[in-house]
């Protein structure tokens, strides 16, 4: 999210948890903005405080001051950066692994880091990039292997979805949270309200639909 009126309607339409990013990236946000993000999405809603590289220190004194519940980190740093941060930071971690569009197996690290952090954040890597490229993962592919940690940490998907594509994703992978930020935009960092809506309403219905229905998948915006 870059404007708190965004963060509020997520949160009127059931957003579980809404987010701001704090390193590069064209939703990137300065920390007042973050904490107007956080205030306007309100306390019900979980909030998510996205980085990259950097130090930890530097990381936990910035999800503090802007108030996040939780920190998602783009690190190549792995496993010991998480129990770095721990140590400084009282709120959740979620890993961020991100991997090709058509790979079927998640990376090695994935096992260290399902054992740290409390989620795992999937997301789609284009030409180095990681997060907010608008490609979707090979779900069916990545069944077998993202089955394989599902003891050990929640899983957040991300990668591409978009009210068209989030339901389907859903019954594939049955994650824990999804997680949307391109897909319901009119340009980057501007929240298209119809299109929130939607996201909203196909989760829900592809949570409560399916022979063994999983938990409700929540949703979380950035």
């Amino acid at each position: 999210m870059t404007q708190p009126a965004d963060a509020k309607i997520a949160a009127q339409l059931g957003a579980s948890y809404v987010g701001v990013i704090l390193t590069d990236s064209p939703r990137r946000v300065d920390e007042d903005t973050a904490r107007a993000v956080f205030e306007a999405a309100g306390d019900q809603v979980s909030h998510v405080a996205v980085f990259g590289d950097e130090s930890v220190e530097s990381i936990a004194g910035k999800a503090s001051r802007i108030g996040a519940d939780i920190v998602q980190l783009h690190s190549a740093s792995g496993a010991p950066a998480i129990d770095d941060l721990r140590r400084q930071f009282r709120g959740k971690i979620w890993a961020v692994i991100s991997i090709d569009p058509d790979s079927r197996i998640l990376p090695p690290e994935a096992n260290d880091l399902a054992e740290t952090a409390d989620a795992l954040l999937l997301d789609a890597r284009v030409g180095g990039r990681s997060g907010g490229t608008g490609r979707t993962l090979n779900w069916g592919a990545l069944i077998a292997s993202v089955g394989a940690l599902n003891d050990q940490a929640d899983l957040v998907l991300a990668g591409g979805l978009t009210p068209e594509n989030v339901a389907t994703a859903i019954r594939a992978m049955r994650p824990e949270v999804v997680d949307v930020s391109s897909g319901v935009e009119s340009s980057p960092g501007i929240k298209d309200r119809s299109r929130m809506e939607a996201f909203a309403e196909a989760v829900l219905s592809a949570s409560i639909v399916g022979e063994k229905p999983p938990s409700p998948t929540s949703l979380g915006s950035e």
